[in-house]
């Protein structure tokens, strides 16, 4: 087992701890959870921004603003879901996490071309692992719940899941 993927297993558990520590203590710490998050987002794609447009002033400000209103929705839309919703919350979380996870060990399987030259480990096959995984959850919940209710379209997965998938693919990409 490779350094880089006990880190990353050990992070995750941390992670994961830290979330359902917040999630079923208290709604405010989850928000602040979900603040930090989103200000550690920011941060991250600002990197990724300046990297981008290390050239152009005027769309590197272009796309902070576009990041800053994403992540202000992403907050609203955080406790959205904690205050109504935690099973919809449950939901985004674990596609994320299967999704993640999906791109790397397919990414690591396959290999490939590389995706782009900003994060030099990503693959088109990586890609493909994270879309293909991120619909697992909807069979979990399938399984035992029956439906989804995302604050967004409660769908019966046994009459129509097709729905469900477009939104597990337009959440992982």
């Amino acid at each position: 087992m490779s350094i880089n993927f006990s880190k990353r297993i050990l992070t995750s558990l941390l992670l994961s701890g830290i979330l359902l520590f917040c999630l079923f203590l208290n709604s405010f710490l989850m928000l602040y959870l979900i603040i930090i998050a989103s200000i550690i987002s920011f941060y991250e794609f600002n990197i990724l921004i300046k990297k981008i447009f290390k050239n152009n002033q005027k769309n590197y400000f272009l796309f902070n603003i576009v990041s800053l209103i994403y992540l202000c929705f992403f907050i609203f839309t955080g406790y959205s879901f904690l205050k109504n919703d935690i099973f919809g919350l449950f939901f985004v979380i674990l596609l994320c996490v299967f999704s993640d996870t999906g791109g790397y060990f397919i990414g690591k399987l396959i290999g490939g071309k590389k995706l782009t030259k900003i994060s030099p480990g990503k693959t088109i096959s990586g890609s493909f692992g994270s879309f293909l995984f991120s619909t697992f959850p909807l069979f979990l919940f399938w399984e035992y719940f029956g439906n989804i209710n995302l604050n967004l379209v409660l769908v019966n997965i046994e009459k129509n899941i097709l729905p469900l998938i477009f939104i597990s693919l337009f959440l992982s990409l």
